[in-house]
């Protein structure tokens, strides 16, 4: 229960004014904020739990996640993080190893940490930097002048649920897949693109905590209708005694919803038993969430309003990795808005805010378009399996370049020849126009 004390960063107050509110401090939220405040911007961190807390999530870091958190300055090194050295896939009884490349904009490295310590490192850093937390605060609406741009929300706060009232010219919405800000402004999901659904759960195994791979499984099937799963099974290294242990999937609007739990109870029963895991092993409840991808809400600025993370719908629709696009969001949001509050309000401010769009589609707007292309034609209905072939798998070049494009760790401009290819491959794809479209009010 967060604290009554005004000196405490997450204290709960009466009603509040900033430069910046950010509803929401997950990934996007967090790292919003902390790039707020390290410019020196009055912001107020909404959230409506307390830290530490669970989330469902692999917690497994690719090098580009890894390279947002040295760029925040988080120790790192610190205990509780588990290096990983690179993936393992796993298709029809094949195997390959692919180490983790090494590029001069990334580290050759990936990160594993549970998002139930992640999340709260993160807002730590937001609060050392300046954010103001406010803990166990839910917003229920946004607060919106007569021209419908939006100016605060408002929320209830605490165990006793007052009603609060926030208030700020620029509002970032952070809140998650169920995008409750973006909603009430207006903003609806885009029924085209994708979302998918994840499975975790933790396990006890003391042969595999410290495993430097991330296991990836793309041979599972569904187990009502034997259908190939459309996704993948991971086996993710904590380092602690314990493995995140989930399944991904990307049903397609033919085939329906996956049974996530007794198709990841027929994968368990193929592993070997000495891996540990069993029921008797668990170490947490099968824990489920959406994972909106592919850009499936926009715009991602209108009115006042910034859309970072889940609530934009920016988890990669080629793997299902969220994190790190999320605070690369939250970094260009930042960036925007601090570029923004040097205008006074009117014209000149808004030309500022509309930049923050532009940069996202700039980002991934080809990398994306492509990806939502095949995860409708090819991921979402027969899964990895094509794309893993057993002359894929034995390629090393292929396999390598597969790895940077589902991924997508690569330099720019390209570093190798991987990365030319890459580059050249998304090239081609027409760029999305940014989107117009009036929200609905």
């Amino acid at each position: 229960m967060p604290s009554t004390d005004p000196q405490r960063p997450d204290a709960v107050t009466g009603d509040e004014e900033a430069r910046v509110i950010v509803v929401g401090a997950g990934p996007a939220g967090a790292t919003a904020a902390m790039y707020l405040a390290r410019a020196g911007v009055d912001v107020l961190l909404l959230e409506k739990g307390s830290f530490p807390r669970e989330k469902v999530c692999g917690d497994g870091l690719t090098p580009r996640g890894v390279r947002q958190l040295v760029r925040m300055g988080v120790d790192i090194d610190a205990p509780g993080w588990t290096r990983t050295r690179g993936m393992r896939w796993m298709c029809e009884g094949r195997q390959v190893h692919i180490d983790w490349p090494r590029l001069g904009g990334h580290p050759d490295f990936g990160l594993t940490r549970s998002r139930y310590d992640f999340d709260d490192i993160l807002v730590r850093h937001a609060c050392e930097a300046g954010a103001r937390l406010r803990a166990e605060v839910k917003a229920t609406g946004p607060l919106t002048d007569r021209a419908g741009r939006i100016i605060g929300v408002t929320a209830v706060a605490g165990p006793d649920k007052q009603p609060r009232t926030y208030r700020a010219p620029v509002v970032i919405a952070a809140d998650g897949a169920s995008a409750r800000t973006a909603l009430a402004m207006g903003l609806e999901r885009d029924p085209s693109r994708p979302i998918a659904t994840a499975a975790r759960r933790y396990y006890r195994s003391a042969s595999r905590t410290h495993d430097p791979y991330l296991e990836l499984w793309a041979d599972l099937r569904c187990s009502r209708t034997g259908r190939d799963l459309p996704g993948y099974g991971w086996i993710f290294p904590l380092g602690d005694g314990r493995v995140n242990v989930g399944l991904g999937s990307l049903p397609h609007r033919r085939h329906g919803a996956v049974d996530l739990r007794s198709t990841m109870d027929q994968w368990l029963a193929r592993l070997p038993r000495e891996w540990g895991l069993r029921e008797e092993n668990a170490d947490s409840p099968l824990r489920s969430a959406a994972l909106p991808m592919g850009f499936n809400r926009r715009p991602q600025y209108s009115r006042g309003l910034l859309l970072v993370g889940d609530s934009a719908g920016m988890i990669s629709p080629w793997s299902g990795e969220g994190v790190a696009q999320a605070m690369e969001a939250g970094e260009a949001a930042a960036e925007a808005v601090v570029l923004a509050l040097l205008r006074p309000s009117g014209p000149g401010r808004e030309e500022a805010l509309r930049q923050y769009p532009k940069e996202i589609n700039r980002l991934w707007g080809r990398y994306y378009r492509l990806g939502n292309r095949a995860a409708d034609l090819v991921l979402g209905r027969y899964g990895y399996r094509p794309v893993l072939h057993r002359r894929v798998m034995a390629s090393p070049v292929l396999v390598r370049s597969l790895a940077r494009l589902l991924t997508e760790v690569a330099d720019e401009p390209g570093n190798d020849a991987i990365d030319a290819v890459l580059h050249g491959l998304l090239r081609l794809v027409p760029r999305p126009a940014p989107s117009h479209r009036t929200p609905k009010r």
